[in-house]
């Protein structure tokens, strides 16, 4: 056995806590996903771009959903397993594929539904004041595509492309080169939580990602906030307030999903990287544990979608309402 894997030892936190918060959430998680998802392509007839966006949300949502019965094996029995074993292999190989697939995923969809609320604020009631021509481009075709449904399906498509482009050939190189590498005794140790140089740095460019995501739903709330102060100041809109907010409910709802489950994790990361070079085994386990339960909040937020979506979505509410209280009305028209 390595001197790494003596080094890295799980504690109660890592071996039995993650385990069950990973089973938890992965059952209330596939349930309310299923859900949502049986909803946004069954249930709601007339699908609005923000719908589009949601029904690729909860696919990575149960994308994630799928890959936490794989962590928490990983917690449950890495310390057990040997380091260049099936179950590891398989394990890690799958884990992290789901994991970061869908969490990128997850983080562009949220910024582009971010950027469609806006521009729906946008089609109420600015294009007819617009001057410039900047702002003709900006505001009267580049936002008004965000609402569009066939823009939107398109937009998906693409983002699962590039997202699996991206991160299918970094998770096969791990496995196939950089795992091969060590010489680790056991399946849970500092390679496996660590990675070598050319995960890390992806690592690194992964967080700068999140950063960028938190950046356009930030630059979309404070635009829409800015906006309506302008507004407010040259008409009355009291017979618009519904509309202006539910768009910065939503937007609101967004942000606070990136500060609570994503900043944390994005923060820490390049900290982690940091000081992880220092040869103290104790610090090293109190790091990959904070890592460790990082990393979960950031898959948690999978599993709470579909509360949200009952939150926000007027049309997703309607028909879960209607569908538990047995009716028979017809399909709800889209809220937007």
């Amino acid at each position: 056995m390595s001197n790494n894997s003596t080094c890295i030892r799980p504690s109660m936190i890592s071996s039995m806590a993650l385990p069950i918060s990973y089973t938890f959430l992965c059952i209330v998680g596939l349930f309310g996903n299923s859900l949502s998802q049986w909803v946004f392509l069954t249930k709601i007839a007339k699908k609005t771009s923000t719908h589009i966006y949601l029904a690729h949300l909860v696919t990575a949502n149960l994308l994630v959903c799928s890959a936490m019965p794989f962590m928490g094996i990983y917690f449950l029995k890495g310390f057990q397993w040997q380091y260049h074993s099936v179950q590891c292999r398989v394990i890690n190989f799958l884990g992290t594929l789901c994991m970061h697939i869908s969490m990128f995923v997850s983080l562009l969809i949220l910024s582009w539904i971010a950027v469609s609320r806006y521009a729906t604020l946008m089609k109420k009631d600015s294009v007819q004041e617009i001057t410039s021509c900047y702002e003709k481009i900006f505001y009267g075709h580049l936002l008004k595509k965000f609402r569009q449904p066939n823009f939107a399906r398109k937009l998906c498509v693409y983002i699962w492309g590039v997202v699996l482009g991206i991160i299918i050939p970094i998770v096969i190189y791990y496995s196939v080169v950089e795992a091969t590498e060590g010489e680790e005794g056991l399946c849970y140790n500092q390679q496996m939580e660590l990675g070598a140089t050319f995960s890390q740095i992806a690592g690194l460019i992964g967080t700068t990602f999140i950063g960028f995501s938190f950046l356009v739903v930030l630059t979309s709330y404070y635009s829409f906030v800015s906006h309506l102060k302008k507004i407010r100041t040259c008409t009355s809109i009291m017979e618009k307030d519904l509309t202006y907010s539910s768009v910065k409910r939503h937007l609101l709802v967004i942000q606070i999903l990136l500060i609570v489950c994503f900043l944390p994790y994005s923060i820490f990361k390049p900290i982690f990287y940091v000081l992880h070079q220092r040869k103290d085994c104790q610090q090293l386990n109190y790091l990959i544990e904070t890592k460790n339960i990082l990393t979960c909040l950031a898959s948690a937020r999978s599993s709470t979608d579909p509360i949200i979506f009952l939150l926000l979505d007027k049309t997703f509410k309607k028909t879960i309402y209607n569908l538990f209280t047995k009716s028979n009305s017809p399909h709800i028209q889209p809220y937007d």
